[in-house]
């Protein structure tokens, strides 16, 4: 396990990788990085399944997208059946997202389909990979409070991990308290207003994570983010610590096999 770095959310089955997938992934590999591949729908589900079992050191979740065909019941029997499947590790990536949802049906209906899927993943004991991102209008639009409100009314037996963390130092403290995991990606490393955050944070209770295709960290910004870039957030985590890279690579690998329950 020594110095094997883990994703600990990605999306290499996504179209950005459609030229070079296979390479990426080797790329990710041979540098020592192993990966989750998040499903977003039940499409990108199958494709994470499929990726995973081709490759030792990728697993797979799979999960509905808050911002997904907000017309589109869950189709929990469906997701039942995948969460089944051998290497699949999580149910996310699930929760709620105001940012591109802005309308009060669409939230409510956005709710709704949450704890639909919460209690596919109580029933199934598996953790959660939480997508939760603030709207554009102030209180109004914050999802942070409302995803603690409904996770406090049962949904935590199983743990999980809030993916890009963007909330307040209270609001972490609010997940760590009800046994949850904060993801951190490339967002650390050109955006100051969560350095505390990090800090205030225990190793023991920290994932890294991509994101990729998206926010790509340091020094790469502007290019296509990918797996092996998730070297970039362990630095900045160590730094903004003041540990070494390879107690942060560590220990966050030994939460992802807490969380998980994978072997590296």
């Amino acid at each position: 396990m020594k110095n094997t770095i883990v994703d600990s959310h990605c999306h290499p089955q996504f179209p950005q990788y459609e030229k070079d997938r296979e390479e990426m992934i080797q790329r990710a590999l041979d540098g020592g990085v192993f990966m989750i591949c998040v499903g977003t729908d039940l499409e990108t589900s199958k494709q994470g399944i499929e990726l995973a079992k081709k490759h030792d050191g990728m697993w797979a979740s799979v999960g509905l997208h808050p911002n997904d065909n907000l017309n589109e019941k869950f189709e929990a029997e469906k997701y039942r059946e995948l969460l089944q499947k051998k290497k699949v590790v999580a149910f996310g990536e699930i929760g709620l997202d105001y940012y591109r949802t802005e309308k009060p049906k669409d939230q409510k209906f956005q709710k709704e389909r949450f704890i639909q899927q919460l209690e596919l993943a109580k029933e199934m004991k598996v953790p959660l990979i939480l997508h939760c991102r603030d709207g554009k209008s102030g209180s109004v639009g914050r999802t942070y409070p409302d995803m603690i409100e409904i996770l406090k009314k049962g949904y935590t037996d199983n743990g999980g991990v809030v993916h890009s963390f963007t909330g307040s130092l209270n609001e972490a403290k609010q997940f760590l308290d009800l046994g949850f995991y904060l993801g951190f990606n490339g967002i650390i490393t050109f955006v100051r207003q969560y350095d505390d955050i990090v800090r205030e944070t225990p190793l023991e209770r920290i994932l890294l994570e991509t994101d990729a295709p998206f926010l790509t960290p340091e020094p790469y910004r502007g290019k296509r983010n990918e797996p092996l870039y998730v070297k970039e957030v362990a630095k900045k985590v160590a730094e903004l610590k003041n540990l070494s890279v390879d107690e942060v690579i560590t220990k966050t690998t030994q939460n992802i096999i807490n969380l998980f329950k994978i072997s590296i």
